[in-house]
């Protein structure tokens, strides 16, 4: 944690809805004018595309059974701690970008499913993470303790597969079969790798459909906003103006002390209640220390 440089980072797996909370926060930046240098976990993937599938390939599964882009052989850990601990002391640090389809790859004449060159990140306010592993914490490194505000995007586990599932097959053209394989051989990482990251979260979101989701294999559509509760644990309720939430947030109750749930389709307008203030607060504390 720093006060000079603080660090925000989104945490969950792939088909969590990641992706959707990080628009919430850009509207934050845009409109409270707040300069991010925004990092997406995959560009500290160990490997690209080709790369990925050869690995994948040669891996011996007698010797390594579990080799997924949820673990620590296929990522750089230590590369991505490194970016949290100088950027929380200097404000600077190096990163790359993923490009994921021939759109993104176009600008940098290369081909989808590669990575930029490493580079030096651009002035900024606060750092801004966006991946699989901004909680992530092994015996050797701790990205984890870094962050000054850690969120966790965890829907139940049906729903996340349901969501996995539809965008693989529409955006990547994959099967159901295919997609199923990856979830299946992910499984050990996800539970050894992702899941005890929502443990070190400052707060966690976890959207729960209340419409059958029992075979999430089958499903033929996501569940909508409207079908679904948000859950939000606070790990540290203190500071937080729960009476004011609930009577912004329409339907919305205390489950437990630290725990508010929201409907489906209020929760862009929840994390804009709870996380506005809590960045206007990081940014306040770092001119404050450095006017000093």
């Amino acid at each position: 944690m720093s006060v000079r440089h603080p660090i925000v980072a989104i945490t969950g797996s792939s088909g969590a809805g990641t992706t959707s909370v990080t628009r919430t926060f850009e509207s934050i930046f845009r409109r409270e004018g707040v300069a991010a240098a925004v990092i997406e976990g995959d560009s500290f993937h160990r490997y690209d595309r080709a790369e990925m599938k050869r690995a994948a390939a040669e891996i011996d599964p007698k010797e390594k059974p579990h080799f997924s882009h949820f673990g620590e052989e296929a990522n750089l850990f230590d590369e991505l701690e490194t970016l949290f601990r100088t950027y929380s002391e200097t404000g600077t640090g190096r990163s790359r970008k993923y490009l994921h389809n021939d759109e993104e790859a176009a600008p940098w004449d290369q081909p989808a499913g590669t990575f930029t060159p490493w580079a030096d990140l651009p002035p900024s306010e606060l750092l801004f993470y966006e991946g699989l592993h901004g909680g992530v914490k092994t015996d050797t490194i701790d990205v984890s303790r870094y962050p000054d505000l850690l969120i966790g995007v965890v829907p139940v586990i049906n729903l996340e597969w349901i969501q996995k599932i539809h965008r693989d097959r529409s955006t990547r053209g994959y099967s159901t079969a295919a997609v199923t394989d990856v979830i299946l051989g992910r499984m050990h990482d996800y539970v050894h790798y992702i899941c005890p990251q929502f443990t070190r979260t400052h707060i966690n979101f976890q959207r729960v459909p209340v419409v059958d989701t029992s075979d999430p294999f089958i499903a033929r559509t996501i569940p909508t906003a409207d079908e679904s509760l948000v859950v939000i644990r606070f790990s540290n309720p203190r500071g937080f103006d729960f009476p004011y939430l609930l009577s912004m947030l329409h339907d919305s109750f205390m489950s437990r002390a630290n725990t508010l749930v929201v409907p489906g389709g209020k929760m862009e307008l929840a994390m804009q209640l709870i996380f506005t203030p809590m960045i206007l607060r990081l940014l306040e504390r770092r001119r404050q220390q450095r006017a000093a």
